[in-house]
């Protein structure tokens, strides 16, 4: 992920899903019926499915990933994402997702599994496929289940686990009636059983700590799966997997499935040099990709044509004026402009280089399983008061900023109703109603209720003045495309976010793709001030009137707003509300800068002031976010299956520990109730679905009552993958099926064939 902004279900909730990572959703326990609240998911998965008659054996899929993983154990505090996609490729997974989000039995790996018992304790028995066995010849069975259980359930202190939820409540494993049975009894009801044992270790690796702790970080001995691990290479920053001989289920089409660590930044340039097969992009890039269709002779929805790159946007004038300057008789001027023509020219050959190459790939989108937030901290400060955060999210337009994000992707702009489940999955209700809708005037009266008064006397330190009067000019006109680096707004807290300059590697180009500000979802020149409803200056430094604006609309400089003005800032004891809004800085932070500035200018209307600023995102949730050290802040949360398990620690009331210290868990907004805790606790020990999905819903509609945290939008799932590659792309809420990936048979191509291809699909088999 972009910024939108994070074990196997232990590194779910990781800072490194939530600032850029992309995360397997664990399997939904349980499924709703027709005219259940859950619906229908916004988007299914866009893989470019095929039937495994029509796929070529054998070939190399090059995948992009964020990074080569620190460890291969998944239920290790440092797992990423890239770790849990290994999981899925080459251990058991006993349940996999549907495009719906749930729960389906592997039949792979199990040929049933059960409550057979619930008094006087819960028994789950599982009944193993009789051919699944480890890669060395052994059974999976009994002995790899108990050795799992007694690495994760937290007794032994010598195992460096992340978490050991639903593992703490088994009492005992034991081999059933024969060797392919396991029997499991829990000493308490978990309604979330279903999660545990994926994936599944052998015991070789959970037998032992030091196994555990170490020797599963960079190799596994023994898999069971599709494919099996056989180097991670990091020189090259690149893992490879090979197809497992010993595998018993359909044969993978893919001989080998290469793992890259490619900089999100760089994936055009590796995707037209022919680098990769398969890459998780931004709409920036996406726009890029979409604009080399027409080389197919393919339309594109956003209208991107291959004119589009360095240089493109000049006018005849500006081509003439470039020329007279060049040929002038003013030496260094002509010196300075032919060089600079001579550089746009080699980056519009590079560009075009490019877009050829890309003209054999295409553009496969889905929504992510997870979610952007608004984050309120309420530990200290305004933020404290619920009224206050009640005010701030009623001021919201939860739609409208949806809409900018995912509208011109041309996905379904609708704003997420949950906390726990998105749309689709079966605990999944819009509970946003126990919060109410956008009501500025309601927000207001809140804010009043509060003791924060519209247009009172606000008093300031002198420092303070001139720092206000010194950044009012410094927001850049979100259409000035000229613009060419990041730059602050003004007393309005947003954030304008300048297009690129084209320098480095070329993959932005100068204006590619959708002419989207990077990946800010199309918002093009709008960038942080999207909505275009607040004034904004021309960000040149000095005081500048706004041409045609009305005669006397600004006044000057200290006076105070009219009491009667809706968007007059608000004061308490002489100090107006301002929020710190923190966000991140690195690349693909676009999006979240672009929403940060049309919520700051929805505050703005209700008088809230946002104080924005920008931090490296390796301090980002460790400096900020987990330590508290801000007001309002962006970042993701994927949408686990399990939320009574998953989402307590999330949303859990903080509690005082041992040292005196605040025991948040992982709820960084410090909003909890005891209500919200023991609805949890409840859902996790009831057995029945449908009973477990309500009381899951009512603890949504207790978090959004008080308004800690507000969803948002389901984060945009774009993916560059070439043409003929089938079975792989945006998989939305679906687990990827290793063994279908493949490259199609000429035969079974489309008419425009596969260009680029040349060197990834198999060398032999068509």
């Amino acid at each position: 992920m972009s910024h939108d902004g994070v074990g196997p279900r232990a590194a779910l909730r990781s800072v490194a899903l939530l600032t850029a990572g992309i995360l397997a959703v664990p399997a939904l326990a349980g499924c709703g019926s027709e005219g259940d609240p859950a619906g229908e998911p916004l988007a299914g998965a866009d893989i470019g499915r095929a039937d495994r008659a029509k796929i070529a054996d054998g070939g190399t899929l090059r995948w992009a990933v964020d990074t080569v993983p620190a460890t291969l154990n998944t239920f290790q505090a440092d797992a990423d994402s890239t770790t849990s996609r290994i999981a899925q490729a080459v251990l058991p997974s006993l349940y996999r997702t549907d495009g719906k989000g749930r729960a389906v039995r592997n039949p792979d790996y199990l040929e049933s599994a059960e409550v057979v018992d619930t008094e006087p304790k819960q028994v789950v028995l599982y009944k193993l496929n009789q051919q699944a066995v480890w890669s060395d010849g052994r059974e999976i069975g009994a002995a790899d289940f108990a050795a799992q259980w007694r690495a994760l359930s937290g007794k032994d202190t010598a195992y460096w686990t992340a978490r050991n939820a639903g593992y703490d409540r088994i009492q005992k494993i034991e081999r059933g009636r024969n060797n392919l049975e396991v029997k499991v009894t829990f000493d308490r009801p978990y309604a979330d059983w279903k999660s545990l044992f994926t994936p599944l270790y052998p015991k070789e690796v959970m037998g032992t700590p030091d196994s555990f702790n170490d020797g599963a970080r960079k190799k596994l001995k023994v898999t069971a799966g599709p494919f099996t691990v056989k180097k991670i290479d990091t020189e090259e920053d690149e893992v490879t997997l090979v197809r497992d001989a010993r595998w018993w289920g359909d044969p993978a089409k893919l001989s080998t499935i290469v793992l890259r660590s490619v900089p999100r930044a760089k994936r055009i340039s590796a995707l037209s040099a022919g680098t990769l097969d398969l890459a998780e992009i931004d709409a920036t890039a996406a726009g890029r990709v979409s604009a080399a269709a027409p080389a197919r002779g393919e339309s594109t929805e956003s209208g991107a044509t291959p004119l589009m790159g360095p240089g493109a946007d000049r006018s005849a004038a500006d081509a003439l004026r470039s020329w007279a300057v060049a040929n002038g008789s003013d030496e260094d001027a002509a010196d300075e402009e032919v060089a600079a023509r001579a550089k746009l020219r080699k980056k519009a050959e590079k560009y075009a280089r490019q877009q050829k190459a890309l003209a054999g790939f295409e553009v496969r989108k889905s929504l992510e399983p997870a979610y952007t937030q608004l984050a309120l901290n309420g530990a200290d400060g305004p933020l404290a008061d619920e009224r206050v955060r009640r005010a701030v999210a009623r001021a919201l337009d939860r739609g409208a900023i949806a809409e900018s994000v995912l509208k011109p992707l041309g996905l379904p702009a609708e704003p997420v109703g949950s906390h726990l489940a998105l749309a689709g999955q079966a605990a999944y209700a819009d509970g946003s109603g126990a919060l109410g809708e956008q009501d500025a005037k309601e927000a207001r009266a809140l804010l009043a209720d509060a003791g924060w008064v519209r247009g009172g006397p606000v008093k300031e330190e002198k420092k303070d003045a001139e720092k206000a009067a010194g950044s009012e000019n410094d927001e850049g006109s979100g259409g000035d495309e000229d613009a060419g680096s990041d730059s602050e707004g003004g007393d309005d807290g947003t954030y304008i976010v300048g297009q690129d300059d084209g320098e480095g590697d070329g993959d932005n180009g100068d204006k590619g793709g959708n002419g989207s500000n990077s990946d800010n979802g199309g918002n093009g020149g709008n960038g942080g001030n999207g909505d275009n409803k607040a004034p904004r200056d021309s960000g040149t430094g000095a005081k500048q009137l706004n041409q045609g604006s009305a005669p006397g609309a600004y006044a000057p400089q200290g006076t105070a707003a009219p009491a009667r003005a809706d968007n007059a800032p608000v004061a308490k004891n002489g100090k107006a509300l301002t929020l710190r809004f923190v966000l991140p800085s690195g690349p693909g932070s676009d999006t979240l800068t672009a929403v940060a500035g049309r919520i700051s200018a929805m505050l703005e209307r209700i008088g809230i002031r946002t104080d924005v600023s920008k931090v490296d995102d390796d301090s980002y949730f460790k400096d900020h976010i987990a330590s508290g050290e801000y007001d309002l802040a962006l970042y993701s949360w994927p949408a686990t299956a399990f939320p009574a398990t998953d989402a307590r620690p999330v949303y859990s009331k903080p509690v005082p520990a041992a040292d005196g210290s605040l025991n948040v868990e992982q709820n960084w907004t410090r909003v909890g109730t005891d209500q919200v805790d023991q609805l949890f606790d409840q859902a996790i020990a009831t057995l029945d679905d449908a009973e477990r999905a309500a009381l899951i819903r009512k603890a949504d509609s207790r978090i959004w009552a008080a308004a800690g945290s507000i969803p948002l939008f389901q984060r945009p799932e774009l993916t560059a993958a070439r043409e003929n590659l089938a079975n792989a792309g945006a998989f939305g809420l679906r687990t990827p099926v290793f063994e279908d990936m493949g490259f199609l048979r000429k035969s079974a191509r489309g008419p425009s064939g596969s260009p680029g291809a040349t060197g990834s699909g198999p060398s032999a088999g068509d």
